[in-house]
């Protein structure tokens, strides 16, 4: 391993350089910032050996681009592209994120953005389910959308115009684009054909062996890959459940070196726990959500965790219900319903239909179920007690403040959200206890009255 070799003044470089590699898996001449990618490019030899031999991740990197093509074990619904407002795309904003990307891979050195929205509505025509029609402003938005995220990772810069322009009236307003071509190459490099896949597992690992005996006994993977595939746990997860894993796995995560070496590479500090392990980032450049943090939302799930760890410890209290933790196989359903049924897929298809490995048959492990109407009441509480510390707008949507509130819970691997409710998650009893310190604003001499202000903080 390269980092060990590091001279100690250099490592947190080399680390920083690790964090920026593993949480942007594309880093262009300004994303996520201008200093990213000089960051990589020096530290390019010993990152590829050490990204190779820890998790089997291949790095490349050029004079504009650095790219990591990470190995997927599972799928991951926590991580959906999201616009500048931080809406997570529907499949509508997919669909055109993947024609538009298709249409510059085509163009020259520069496209319109009229042009790009008509090569884009061609495309869509024909497919089924998909549709840009430019006169219609949802379908307008969706598309600035789409584009924005190209042109927020590099793929094409602003040269002339404006998009938002172009949205309010297309008529108008226009807006010019240059492309980067060495950006549009890099960005989209799916392990295998699109085309020859039965099933979105064919782009997992180990997709194309054969996992089963004859008598129906999972076989054994190589133990440095098993070794890999924890390591790759622990950077792409909250936390790393030992009942998530099987018999040889659960003995990789134990293992002191496993983590160690995880840690030498990030910078980051193991957590270890009965259930588990966490990788603690208290530098904020490998997490892609901070908790606890500021801002209504994140207050509200550091608080709405308290409430339920307390809950389910509570003696006094009804016994709660308990379920299995669902698998992914709605998930994966619904992902393969898209899969276009005819012609070339299934002249061309090899992959995806191949049996996973399964876990060790012992008994699954059950988890404590809270119901939506107990987490509408407890945040409604929280409202009441704390409400004049939020921002106006969840003070007036309660429900809204519940799902989001869940929803960062749920990414975080606190909780699992399920039909009616929610699973609690052994690592929430972390913040158990959670204090509150609710502060008075000074009053203020002037023409706005703000003596009533406050802000809360919880910790």
């Amino acid at each position: 391993m390269r980092a060990r070799d590091i001279p100690t003044l250099a490592l947190d470089s080399y680390q920083r350089a690790a964090r920026v590699a593993l949480a942007n898996h594309l880093v262009t001449t300004t994303f996520p910032d201008r200093i990213a990618l000089p960051l990589l490019r020096r530290w390019a030899t010993e990152l590829r050996e050490d990204l190779l031999e820890l998790f089997g991740y291949r790095l490349e990197v050029t004079e504009t681009t650095a790219r990591l093509f990470p190995v997927l074990d599972a799928l991951d619904p926590t991580q959906p592209a999201r616009t500048a407002s931080d809406r997570v795309f529907d499949r509508r904003r997919y669909a055109y994120l993947a024609l538009a990307l298709a249409a510059l891979g085509r163009a020259g050195n520069q496209i319109t953005l009229s042009e790009l929205a008509d090569h884009v509505a061609g495309e869509a025509a024909q497919v089924d389910g998909v549709e840009l029609a430019t006169d219609r402003a949802s379908d307008r938005d969706a598309f600035v959308d789409a584009v924005g995220w190209l042109g927020t990772r590099g793929a094409i810069s602003l040269a002339d115009g404006d998009a938002g322009g172009w949205a309010n009236n297309p008529a108008s307003g226009e807006a010019l684009y240059d492309i980067e071509r060495s950006v549009v190459v890099a960005m989209f490099r799916p392990p295998r054909a699109i085309q020859h896949l039965r099933s979105v597992t064919g782009l997992l690992a180990g997709s194309d062996v054969v996992t089963m005996e004859d008598d129906d006994t999972p076989v054994r993977s190589d133990p440095k890959e098993t070794i890999r595939q924890v390591r790759r746990l622990l950077v792409e997860r909250p936390v790393v459940y030992f009942d998530d894993l099987d018999r040889d796995e659960r003995s990789a995560l134990a293992a002191d070196r496993t983590v160690a070496d995880v840690e030498l590479l990030t910078g980051l500090v193991s957590e270890r726990r009965a259930e588990g392990v966490a990788l603690i980032d208290t530098s904020g450049r490998l997490s892609d959500i901070r908790f606890p943090s500021t801002g209504t939302i994140a207050q509200v799930a550091l608080l709405l965790a308290g409430e339920m760890s307390d809950r389910v410890v509570d003696p006094d209290a009804d016994e709660l219900a308990t379920h299995t933790m669902p698998d992914d196989s709605d998930l994966i359903d619904r992902l393969d319903a898209a899969i276009p049924g005819g012609g070339i897929f299934d002249d061309l298809a090899e992959f995806g239909s191949a049996t996973m490995a399964s876990k060790d048959d012992t008994e699954a492990s059950t988890y404590p179920f809270l119901e939506n109407s107990w987490l509408a009441s407890v945040v409604a509480d929280l409202i009441e007690r704390f409400g004049k510390t939020f921002a106006a707008q969840w003070q007036a949507d309660p429900d809204g403040l519940r799902e989001r509130a869940i929803a960062m819970l749920d990414r975080l691997r606190l909780v699992r959200s399920v039909s009616g409710g929610v699973l609690v998650l052994p690592a929430i009893a972390r913040y158990r206890d959670v204090m509150v310190n609710v502060r008075e604003r000074t009053p203020q001499d002037s023409l706005f009255d703000n003596s009533n202000s406050a802000e809360t903080e919880a910790y």
